[in-house]
């Protein structure tokens, strides 16, 4: 239902009292919003096949999770809350935006999202679709598409709150605590971005608050990796 629509049919009820009126009004208002597409401060829906990284090399498309329930920031907390099984092939699936799981019983959809800072917001997306913001645990997905091998690289990431992260299935950094995203905060060790497409995936738990995060990939010189484009179309075979 459009604004125009509805204007259309309060029309004969203002001849009632204004009470029932706002009543209505309100109703036919809340039926409008509900078609509304999401309004994220600082998120868009991507609007092209491929994206560079920023000028700083920070990744800014991903495919977010919608919020799952969550507790507690200390390592063994979070280890135990990554670690859970909440839905199939959690560490492997590469998801499309729209995609959804069951999660507890409740369904979730996962979204693909750019962002217009060198950040995540994450509150911002939650908030957004009506969401809880605090104790919560949000999985995140990109695809790095190389032109060529980089070797020697590092992947270097800034959570709040605490964060586990995965490049091609391997397991290479986490940090915990209730902190605040710091750029390059935690760093990895040495690795291969292989020829063609490299998946990274990321879960972030945060305490209450606001909530973030951001990543880029460092260099041989520990200077930002460019010269790659970050997609979300699954490759044909997974790079897992």
């Amino acid at each position: 239902m459009t604004i125009q629509e509805s204007n259309e049919i309060m029309k004969p009820l203002r001849k009632y009292n204004s009470a029932a009126f706002a009543i209505f009004a309100g109703c036919a208002l809340l039926a409008v919003a509900a078609t509304t597409p999401v309004a994220w401060p600082t998120l868009t829906k991507p609007a092209s096949q491929t994206k560079a990284p920023d000028t700083n090399g920070f990744i800014q498309r991903w495919l977010l999770l919608e919020p799952i329930p969550a507790k507690g920031l200390t390592e063994s907390t979070v280890e135990a809350e990554v670690n859970e099984t909440y839905f199939p092939n959690q560490f492997s699936v590469i998801p499309h935006d729209g995609d959804k799981v069951t999660v507890g019983g409740a369904e979730l959809t996962w979204y693909a999202v750019d962002t217009t800072l060198y950040n995540v917001n994450l509150y911002h997306f939650a908030h957004g679709l009506g969401k809880p913001t605090s104790d919560v645990l949000f999985w995140a997905v990109t695809i790095v598409n190389c032109p060529h091998e980089f070797a020697n690289v590092r992947l270097a990431i800034g959570s709040n709150a605490a964060s586990v992260w995965w490049v091609n299935g391997q397991r290479v950094i986490g940090i915990y605590g209730d902190r605040q995203t710091v750029i390059d905060d935690g760093v990895s060790k040495r690795l291969t971005l292989r020829k063609g497409p490299n998946i990274v995936r990321a879960a972030i738990v945060n305490g209450g608050g606001a909530t973030d995060f951001c990543a880029r990939f460092l260099d041989a010189a520990d200077q930002p990796l460019k010269g790659f484009t970050v997609t979300l179309t699954p490759p044909k075979e997974s790079a897992q």
